[in-house]
């Protein structure tokens, strides 16, 4: 598949926290870093996604906010 979104890491899910409507997923990236999705339960359990499923991490955002102390 082809999407026009720049920002696509590859990971592995570490984890898959479900509750009644949506599900955190924890990914580690190819580089060790760590970022985790919220998705609709739905759509992992669409994706099959469980602990060792490698997936492609979609960045598709209007803004970045950062914060200091």
């Amino acid at each position: 598949m082809r999407l026009s979104t720049r920002n696509q890491l590859d990971g592995t899910v570490l984890s898959v926290t479900r509750g009644e409507a949506m599900a955190v997923v924890l990914v580690r990236l190819t580089g060790g870093d760590q970022i985790t999705s919220s998705i609709t339960r739905d759509a992992a359990d669409d994706l099959g996604l469980a602990e060792g499923t490698p997936v492609t991490v979609l960045i598709k955002s209007t803004e970045v906010a950062l914060g200091v102390d």
